[in-house]
């Protein structure tokens, strides 16, 4: 298997401001309709901030990873040094929860939110976790199959949206599904 052209890391404060500028381009306004991840037909506003990312980085059972393109790496329509891709992974009881897993709206299908999703995955079994979850916006159905695909299950386990309007103020009601996975940890 050929090197990739991006590292995945945990993300430091240092970071803060490009995790924001990459979540929001992925997920709101104009700049996230370049990507099939967009969530701008159903929320207006931010996805995240500063200060929740900085929440999020010092959490002691949060951990923040973002994706750069490697020195010898190259990208189209990305610039060298520039974040990609990133995630949230928490430490739970029942399992590692998989969160704001987002890659850049120019580079979506280049593979990289795959691997992202199998570098959570292989953390979470040397941790000593057999269950991975997330939760998704039950409209979001493209992001579902992708999930799916991946061999991650639908729970029926559905919990309101947000209401706090920093992760973002509905269009219509919204409602979050959990999708969780198993781990086999013989691979």
């Amino acid at each position: 298997m050929s090197a990739k052209p991006w590292k995945f890391r945990l993300a430091t404060e240092a970071d803060i401001p490009a995790i924001h500028k990459l979540v929001n381009s992925a997920y709101r306004g104009d700049s996230s309709r370049r990507g099939w991840t967009t969530e701008a037909h159903l929320l207006e506003g931010q996805r995240t901030d500063p200060v929740q990312l900085k929440i999020m980085l010092d959490d002691p059972i949060s951990f923040l990873h973002v994706v750069e393109i490697t020195e010898d790496g190259y990208l189209p329509g990305v610039n060298k040094y520039d974040l990609v891709a990133c995630v949230e992974i928490r430490k739970e009881s029942d399992g590692l929860y998989i969160g704001m897993l987002t890659v850049n709206p120019w580079i979506q299908n280049s593979g990289i939110g795959k691997w992202v999703l199998e570098q959570c995955e292989e953390i979470a079994l040397s941790w000593g976790y057999q269950r991975v979850y997330m939760t998704v916006i039950t409209l979001r159905a493209d992001l579902m199959n992708w999930y799916e695909r991946r061999g991650y299950n639908r729970t029926g386990n559905v919990l309101p949206f947000h209401t706090d309007p920093s992760f973002g103020v509905p269009l219509q009601p919204l409602q979050l599904e959990t999708l969780e996975k198993f781990l086999n940890s013989k691979k």
